[in-house]
C-alpha cells in the first residue's frame, strides 16, 4: 500500500445512520473500529444540523475511546461543534478556502470530480482528495462518470497529495485501486451493509 506520510489512515470508513442496514451506527462504528477502520467520515444528507451534531457528538464518543478521527461531511458547523478532526466537501459546497479560514488547522478533503479543478486555487487548500466516484455507487449518486483506473492514474499524474478512492470500493478491486496510485480507500455500504 502506498500510505501516504500526510494522511496515515489506510481504511476510511463513510458512515451515515441509512446506511447502517443491520446495526445502529454506532455499533457499525465501533466494530468497524475493532475490525481495523482507521479514520471515519460522517456523512449524514438528509438530517437537520441539530440531528447531525447529536450523532456526531455520540459517534466522537465512541471513536475517542479508540483514538479514531471523525470528519464530517460538509457541516462546518457540526464539525466545529464536535472539534472534528476535518471536513470534507465536493464541488458545491463549501470551498476549501473558506473552510480554511473558518477551521484552521484541520484536515480539509477535496471531492475531485473533473481534472479542471485542479486549475483552481481551491486545491491549494485541501489537505487531500476524494477521487469520487472510483466505480459506479449506490451510494454516491449525485456524481458524474466513475474515474475508473485510468482516472486514478491521471490524477495522480496531477498532485502528490494523498489521494482516498470512493465509489464501490470492495475486496475484488482495491488491490488495483491501489496500484494505480491511491493511498487510501473509502468504504461506505461494504461495511454499512454488512451483516
Amino acid at each position: 500500500m502506498n500510505l501516504h506520510e500526510d494522511f496515515p489512515y489506510p481504511l476510511y470508513l463513510v458512515l451515515s445512520e441509512q446506511s447502517c442496514l443491520h446495526h445502529s451506527f454506532l455499533k457499525v462504528a465501533e466494530l468497524a473500529i475493532k475490525g481495523g477502520v482507521d479514520l471515519i467520515q460522517l456523512r449524514e444528507k438528509k438530517c437537520s444540523t441539530a440531528q447531525f451534531t447529536y450523532r456526531a457528538c455520540q459517534l466522537k464518543e465512541v471513536a475517542s475511546k479508540y483514538g479514531i478521527p471523525i470528519i464530517i461531511n460538509d457541516n462546518l458547523q457540526v464539525a466545529h461543534h464536535i472539534d472534528a478532526a476535518g471536513v470534507h466537501v465536493g464541488t458545491t459546497d463549501v470551498s476549501p478556502s473558506a473552510i480554511s479560514n473558518l477551521f484552521p488547522n484541520k484536515l480539509i478533503g477535496y471531492s475531485i470530480e473533473n481534472l479542471t479543478q485542479f486549475q483552481t486555487q481551491e486545491v491549494n487548500y485541501a489537505h487531500h482528495f476524494g477521487i469520487s466516484p472510483v466505480f459506479n455507487s449506490a451510494t454516491k449518486r449525485d456524481t458524474l462518470a466513475p474515474w475508473g483506473i485510468d482516472g486514478i492514474k491521471q490524477i495522480r499524474l496531477q498532485t502528490q497529495k494523498p489521494l482516498i478512492g470512493i465509489g464501490d470500493m470492495n475486496l475484488k478491486n482495491i488491490k488495483k485501486v491501489l496500484d494505480a496510485g491511491v493511498n487510501s480507500i473509502a468504504v461506505a455500504s461494504a461495511i454499512c451493509s454488512s451483516k
